[in-house]
């Protein structure tokens, strides 16, 4: 969540800055009139506590008495009152920085650079569920007989694809020597420390979520698979339990950054997405990515998002996948987030660049409600900044590669990082 001085002290800016992520700027003129009477009314109460003390001391019993059941009807107020203000207060999306281009929606995203030239062939390209039908490696049909619609078995090499992919990121985000070189690529005053592997929690009790600024009850949860017997949720992504592991801790500066690599399946309800990519394993209800989270002070943010997306880019080009970074406007990125970078990977089955990674970096909005800190050396403390990544969406990047990687026989080359995994150099239809 956003400070809460900076909305009474600019209220003008907060308006302006959440208009553009399509936020309406009522929200601020709400909050500001609810806090307003939570602020009065605490000073109400800490003025008539004074009063209550003083007549305890002049033996004014029944005065006393009658002042605490005026007390008690005030608490009550600002208990009310104070729900309502986090409520209003949590709908308030990060502030994003001026170098965020500004627009509706992802149309107006702004193409950063781009890696590879989309194939050529000479052959008419399938998409990836002609070829993983013919290949039988991937089936939907049994698997929405099972579990519904927007599900999928993964089977043979396609199963083992997705391991060899898992241990093609662990192996580079452990690597000493990897990630200092794309570290020191980036800033030669960026810390070389590699990535701590996780394989997190599922599943989210609702007010560990609404801390992790991921879930609006009432507001946007209607995408969120939720359990109410156990009050739990499945997460949407391994970073929604990866950035609570230091929630309540201060961290000692010395000790940052933290950087974490988990891997989880997520879940989705991919409500709003009626009839949009509902073919083949894209845009499904559950699905395994591979995400990165680190902790990191204030002042080494922003190079620490710029890391995770040559991490991401150098992962990308060890596939050898045409893939194209983008700049996400204000429009089109998340409430938490200062700046978005995603990556858009080239799907010849679809004749276009389709998304696949994001790095999100999300200042102090989520750390505040965590109440993550850390502490430096001369003894202060303050609130971390938060960056989440994705290393892969493994289902996208099995997609990619099946695409990019086919052949006129219809087999499907594997890339050449990821073969040491697999034990096999191509995919072909079984006899």
């Amino acid at each position: 969540m956003l400070n809460v001085e900076v909305i009474r002290e600019n209220p003008e800016l907060v308006k302006t800055k959440i208009a553009q992520k399509n936020k309406k700027p009522q929200l601020v003129d709400d909050f500001l009139a609810v806090d307003k009477q939570w602020r009065e009314i605490a000073t109400k109460i800490d003025a008539m506590r004074f009063e209550q003390r003083k007549l305890g001391e002049q033996k004014k019993i029944e005065e006393a008495k009658e002042l605490k059941e005026e007390i008690k009807k005030l608490e009550e107020q600002h208990i009310v009152l104070e729900s309502e203000r986090m409520k209003l207060l949590y709908q308030i999306p990060n502030l994003q920085f001026d170098d965020v281009p500004v627009g509706k929606d992802e149309d107006e995203n702004i193409v950063i650079r781009k890696w590879g030239e989309p194939i050529k062939f000479d052959f008419t390209p399938k998409d990836h569920m002609e070829l993983g039908e013919a290949l039988d490696i991937i089936d939907t049909k049994k698997a929405s007989e099972v579990a519904g619609a927007r599900y999928n078995y993964l089977k043979g090499e396609a199963a083992l694809l997705e391991f060899a992919i898992i241990n093609y990121v662990f192996s580079v985000l452990t690597s000493k020597d990897v990630i200092t070189s794309i570290a020191q690529s980036v800033s030669p005053d960026l810390s070389v420390g590699t990535f701590v592997p996780v394989v997190p929690p599922v599943m989210i009790r609702s007010d560990v979520y609404v801390r992790m600024a991921r879930l609006n009850i009432g507001v946007d949860d209607e995408d969120k698979f939720y359990m109410p017997k156990d009050d739990l949720y499945l997460i949407g992504s391994a970073e929604h339990t990866l950035g609570t592991l230091h929630m309540d801790e201060t961290i000692e500066e010395s000790s940052l950054p933290i950087r974490y690599v988990g891997f989880s399946s997520a879940f989705r309800r991919e409500a709003g997405s009626y009839g949009k990519d509902t073919r083949g394993i894209l845009r499904v209800h559950q699905f395994d990515k591979i995400e990165m989270e680190t902790f990191c002070t204030p002042e080494s943010s922003v190079e620490e998002q710029n890391f995770l997306v040559a991490i991401q880019e150098h992962l990308m080009q060890g596939l050898k996948l045409p893939h194209q970074v983008v700049s996400v406007c204000t429009g089109d990125m998340g409430g938490p987030d200062a700046r978005q970078i995603d990556i858009e990977t080239w799907m010849p089955g679809q004749d276009k660049y389709r998304e696949t990674h994001s790095a999100d970096l999300n200042t102090d909005y989520q750390s505040r409600r965590l109440n993550t800190k850390l502490r430096r050396e001369d003894g202060k403390t303050e609130l971390v900044h938060m960056n989440d990544a994705t290393a892969f969406a493994i289902g996208r990047i099995i997609i990619a590669i099946l695409e990019n990687y086919q052949q006129a026989d219809g087999s499907v080359l594997i890339p050449e990082v990821l073969q040491k995994y697999t034990g096999f150099v191509k995919i072909e239809a079984r006899k």
